[in-house]
């Protein structure tokens, strides 16, 4: 029987999901999508790296604030935003390195300061830095503006990599996902804390997704599939959709309590 009903609905645990193999297999689709489509955006449309970084900001912007309205977990408004923050901290460590010339490793350091220091800020108001509790609109806030430095962060290291060692999208994205194995490892086998496991694997989890996202996307000739920037990033949202709709149709079976 199902036990789901509008009263039980109306009294969710938090504002953000569970984290669960869901949660991190759209993640991870989240930010190959946000790689591809940064890409198709910047490049194919036409529109310049500048104009392109403002408009999906305005777009990301009301999606914010759509999801901040719900007060509540809701899946299709809360992975919508994740979607585009990818796209927008893409954007974001593109235009500092592209358009204003500054280098990935200041990037890397600036995002990394950045990330320290909100964690610092959220940890010093709230006294938590865990995922589970964001039950207010101002730990909400601190969760995405973290959001976003992760993804920026994660953009600038992934590309530091790969500049630097020139290790191709395939072995890079195998290092990342190398890393992200020996956090779980820790996670579960030794004493590291769920909390830095968790905020580590989500920063990680951005340059391996980009990787395998440029694996896919780009031309033969750069090491690249081929496949193309415009098709990569259909094929990654309809696998998005089908997934949020499965977590959303399994989020809805399960009895909330207050």
């Amino acid at each position: 029987m199902n036990n789901w009903s509008p009263t039980t609905f109306d009294q969710p645990a938090s504002r953000v999901p569970e984290v669960t193999v869901d949660f991190w297999l759209i993640k991870l689709l989240a930010v190959t999508m946000g790689e591809t489509a940064a890409d198709f955006l910047n490049v194919n449309l036409g529109y310049g790296l500048t104009a392109t970084s403002a408009f999906m900001a305005g777009v990301f912007l009301c999606a914010l604030a759509i999801q901040f309205h719900q007060g509540r977990y809701v899946p299709w408004s809360y992975w919508l935003t994740v979607v585009l923050i990818s796209v927008v901290g893409t954007l974001v460590t593109d235009n500092l390195v592209d358009n204003f010339g500054v280098s990935l490793m200041t990037t890397t350091v600036g995002f990394t300061i950045a990330l320290a220091a909100t964690f610092a800020i959220w940890h010093g108001v709230e006294g938590t830095l865990s995922i589970h509790s964001i039950f207010t609109a101002r730990r909400e806030g601190f969760y995405w503006l973290a959001i976003l430095f992760t993804f920026a962060l994660g953009t600038s290291v992934g590309d530091q990599v790969a500049e630097k060692f020139d290790l191709g999208y395939l072995n890079t994205g195998l290092l990342f996902g190398g890393l992200i194995a020996v956090i779980a490892l820790g996670y579960y086998k030794t004493r590291l804390d769920a909390i830095t496991a968790f905020w580590l694997a989500y920063i990680l989890t951005r340059p391996l997704g980009a990787s395998f996202g440029d694996l896919l996307s780009q031309p033969r000739e750069y090491g690249g599939l081929g496949l193309g920037t415009v098709t990569t990033s259909i094929g990654f949202l309809v696998a998005i959709i089908a997934t949020v709709v499965y977590a959303t149709i399994r989020y809805l079976r399960v009895p909330r309590t207050a």
